[in-house]
């Protein structure tokens, strides 16, 4: 199936993709604080650059895009119908960086919680109960 975009149309559409301070994760954010969590936001200087760090719990929060960082059997992750080879390994390199990052972290004493777009658009208020409970029983180890 071909594209109908034009290559500039698909450009400017990708472009435009943000990187940080996503819907998602501003709404995300808002709801921990409120819940009464203090963080830090897409800390640079730490592996991985995590979107939410919680450094009283010892705890990152990654937010992924289903797309990007391939949510398994996830209807957001669907694979370009062009250039294949050059998605499939732009998506292993994610898949890879991934592993490592939360890798290097976790062997840091990090508790690592990654939360995929896809359950915070289906079920905001479940998996915002979820995560306050996994930060808070981490709170204890």
């Amino acid at each position: 199936m071909a594209d109908n975009l034009t290559k500039e149309q698909r450009h400017k559409n990708m472009k435009n993709i943000r990187g940080k301070d996503t819907s998602i994760e501003i709404k995300f954010r808002k709801a921990l604080y409120h819940a009464g969590f203090r963080y830090l936001k897409n800390v640079s200087g730490m592996t991985g650059k995590p979107d939410i760090v919680l450094t009283k719990y010892k705890t990152v929060i990654f937010i992924h895009g289903c797309f990007w960082h391939r949510h398994t059997d996830c209807k957001y992750a669907t694979m370009p119908d062009t250039n294949k080879d050059y998605w499939n390994k732009k998506f292993q390199d994610t898949i890879n960086r991934d592993k490592l990052e939360q890798k290097i972290l976790s062997e840091a004493g990090w508790n690592i919680i990654v939360i995929w777009e896809c359950e915070i658009k289906s079920s905001f208020d479940d998996i915002l109960n979820k995560t306050i409970k996994q930060i808070l029983s981490n709170q204890y180890k």
